[in-house]
């Protein structure tokens, strides 16, 4: 029940709050102006539309969550308010990267050592299992890092980095759920049903941005669910997913912002360029010169997020490494694809 009720109450609020939101932003012109050659649209749109994502996501979190403890919200709600104001600062006057990447250590050393979010072990990929502390701490400092970046990195075509939140949320709110733990259940799809509403106004033609106010904090929530759900106890799973690998389904959850930032990071280095450096490079960017249209790019994105995510569920009870290679497989195969036909065109 309460699930259900945190997705329809974050949904509407983001429904209808939005469109009174993009009237003040027009008011007060807090645009997303095209003044880059890598900018995809052609006029001033509205953003920090990650706000209403954030008041519904928050809002409904609260109002729904099933135990009287707060729990993990302890530590996860001020890290989300860390990075949401970070976020909005960026929208509005612009931070650097390396006070982006400050913001980003300090949320993930909250959620490392004192909530203690971390990943201890592989649980058989690559045969490792128990991980050292000084490892697990790494791993995990890193992980929240990445996630984060790569969620802010693909919000640059119309509804994508919105759609691929709300199949992320949703993938892991399906896994929660199964597994019997609500609370996580009930953050991801309070995100998922604001996600889902957010989209009414951000798919193509998108009349709003969600900018870094919302991609920053929804990547935080994403991280934050990817190493619960790998860490959580294989003795609390039921018989239907206890055979899934755990860090390999978190990985195709979020394949494509992984695979993205993955290559642009390797291609920007390749080109003796910054990491950090914005450009119009991504893949979603590649795919959009092949398309010609937003709404497909995100569309063929959605596509291969989700059937990504399939794979480690058809080849459960199979040796993790093994899923792993076939993972990865499928995903640079896909990516080889996109460049032949990019070079074709």
């Amino acid at each position: 029940m309460e699930i259900a009720l945190a997705t329809i109450i974050s949904f509407f609020i983001v429904l209808l709050a939005t469109p009174s939101y993009i009237k003040v932003a027009k008011m007060k012109h807090l645009f997303d102006v095209p003044s880059e050659i890598r900018k995809q649209h052609k006029q001033n749109t509205p953003s920090m539309g990650g706000i209403m994502i954030f008041a519904a996501t928050v809002f409904a979190t609260f109002i729904c969550f099933p135990y009287s403890d707060l729990g993990f919200l302890k530590f996860l709600m001020p890290a989300i308010i860390i990075m949401f104001f970070v976020g909005i600062k960026d929208d509005i006057v612009g931070t650097s990267a390396a006070k982006k990447l400050m913001a980003h250590l300090v949320v993930a050393f909250i959620m490392v050592l004192m909530a203690e979010v971390k990943i201890t072990s592989l649980y058989g990929l690559f045969d490792i299992r128990e991980l050292p502390e000084w490892a697990s701490i790494s791993i995990s400092v890193f992980t929240f890092i990445v996630i984060i970046n790569a969620f802010n990195l693909i919000d640059g075509v119309d509804g994508l980095a919105g759609g691929i939140g709300f199949i992320s949320s949703t993938a892991f709110g399906i896994w929660f759920l199964i597994a019997g733990c609500y609370d996580y259940a009930v953050l991801s799809f309070s995100l998922a049903g604001a996600l889902l509403g957010f989209l009414r106004y951000n798919f193509n033609p998108a009349s709003i941005f969600m900018g870094d106010s919302g991609s920053l904090f929804i990547g935080l929530i994403l991280a934050f669910l990817a190493i619960e759900l790998i860490e959580f106890k294989p003795s609390n799973l039921p018989t239907g997913i206890i055979s899934i690998s755990k860090p390999i389904f978190a990985m195709t959850v979020l394949v494509y912002p992984l695979l993205d930032t993955m290559r642009i990071f390797i291609y920007r280095i390749a080109n003796k360029k910054s990491p950090f450096e914005a450009d119009s490079n991504h893949i979603h960017h590649r795919l959009l010169t092949w398309t010609n249209s937003h709404s497909k790019t995100s569309l063929i994105i959605y596509v291969f997020n989700i059937l990504m995510i399939t794979l480690p569920v058809l080849f459960a009870g199979y040796n993790p490494s093994l899923v792993f290679a076939i993972v990865g497989f499928v995903a640079f195969g896909s990516l080889l694809f996109l460049l032949i036909k990019k070079q074709k065109v």
